[in-house]
């Protein structure tokens, strides 16, 4: 991806500008109370959810073409009908069993599956969503009301996960909004990269790493096989494996659908990876400064597929599959969504046409995006993952 510079990004308008200004002073106040420098998981976690300011807690828009960047339930109401039929299939494995949607964003993925599992004739008794910003909760809230309206009062939101919970749990683009902590390994020892003050503006500095830090980096160069080269900056994500970890505590029976942009260790820290995989969006626009526009722009980071899997086999999950999102969307009932393709006027062919190739082609959302089913009990494996499987590439 070729990232924009901040002299090409859009001028933000001047209520965003306003409320970036006084992020950049929660942030600078969070700065000097811890001493003169936040790790960069802290900044990026005070960013983006800071209670009244941070990214996802303040009342921007932040999905579609009015946000700063659009998810795969925006683009097409297929992703979330094909979402549905694969959770059908393990809804029908697991008595008592509801569906949990992690980060409901803008609430299209819950109406879009909410239709489709009314189509399937299998509505599910509730679905819950677990969203722990109300202004998000009620943009979702809201959208229901307006486009499933008889469904609503199945609908349930939670501020956190469920302590036994039997059924589905779909999180799509969960992962990468995670804190991550940056690393950079210099003259034969292991650094951390905070975030200072110079003046107005914030900047990179570093620390020595924490034990923490220095073992994880240690276990990525065994896997590895080979030391990272000096200079090499990536990211490490503490947060990912816990979630998973609290995830396997709370799942009894059922199966997790997660669905996010990321790779296996090997590539997630290959050599030519050498600056790390962070990703920030403003109005569609893709850059790569995360210390800029705090408050108004997303801060991702590519998830280590890896390391996922490894944390929920340690909690004792079964991993049922990993694969692009191409391949979940084709092996779980696209064909079966485009049977009437040819009846369609042609206007609309050609709408969904641009909808698929999107979420499919490998240029676009198809081989970046990664889905990764997790489960627990007596489950078969969902039908998409026997069109294809990557699974051994972890």
């Amino acid at each position: 991806m070729q990232y924009e510079t901040f002299a090409t990004l859009p001028q933000a308008d001047q209520l965003s500008a306003e409320h970036s200004a006084r992020v950049g002073r929660y942030l600078q106040q969070r700065i000097a109370d811890a001493g003169g420098d936040l790790s960069f998981a802290e900044f990026m976690h005070e960013a983006l959810y800071a209670p009244g300011l941070g990214y996802y807690s303040a009342g921007a828009t932040k999905f579609g073409g009015a946000g700063d960047f659009t998810t795969a339930p925006e683009i097409s109401p297929l992703f979330g009908r094909i979402v549905a039929r694969q959770c059908s299939e393990a809804l029908r494995d697991v008595r008592d069993s509801e569906v949990l949607e992690i980060g409901a964003g803008s609430g299209r993925l819950a109406a879009d599956m909410l239709v489709a599992f009314e189509s399937l004739g299998g509505v599910p008794p509730v679905y819950n969503i677990l969203e722990v910003s109300p202004d998000l909760q009620a943009r979702q809230r809201q959208r229901l009301e307006q486009e499933v309206p008889h469904l609503l009062s199945r609908v349930r939101w939670l501020s956190g996960l469920p302590d036994q919970f039997n059924g589905v749990v779909v999180a799509n683009e969960v992962l990468d909004a995670l804190p991550v902590e940056r690393f950079v390994r210099r003259d034969g020892q292991v650094f951390q990269s905070c975030v200072s003050c110079s003046g107005d503006q914030f900047v990179w500095s570093e620390r020595p790493a924490s034990r923490k830090i220095i073992a994880a980096v240690a276990e990525i160069e065994s896997d590895l096989g080979a030391a990272l080269r000096d200079g090499y900056i990536s990211e490490l994500s503490f947060a990912a494996p816990a979630f998973v970890r609290d995830l396997s505590v709370s799942l009894q029976q059922g199966i997790a659908f997660l669905f996010d942009y990321g790779v296996s260790r090997r590539e997630y820290y290959a050599p030519d990876r050498s600056d790390g995989w962070l990703r920030c969006h403003f109005r569609h626009h893709a850059h790569n400064d995360p210390l800029i526009l705090p408050g108004i722009q997303d801060l991702t980071a590519w998830v280590d597929f890896s390391a996922i899997a490894a944390a929920a086999v340690d909690c004792g999950l079964d991993i049922h599959g990993f694969q692009t999102q191409s391949q979940f969307l084709m092996g779980g009932g696209l064909e079966q969504e485009m049977q009437n393709f040819e009846a369609l006027p042609t206007a609309r062919q050609l709408e969904l046409s641009g909808q698929i190739k999107t979420l499919t082609l490998p240029g676009e959302m198809g081989e970046n995006f990664k889905c990764m089913a997790l489960g627990r009990g007596e489950i078969d494996t969902p039908s998409a993952f026997h069109f294809a499987d990557r699974t051994q590439t972890l």
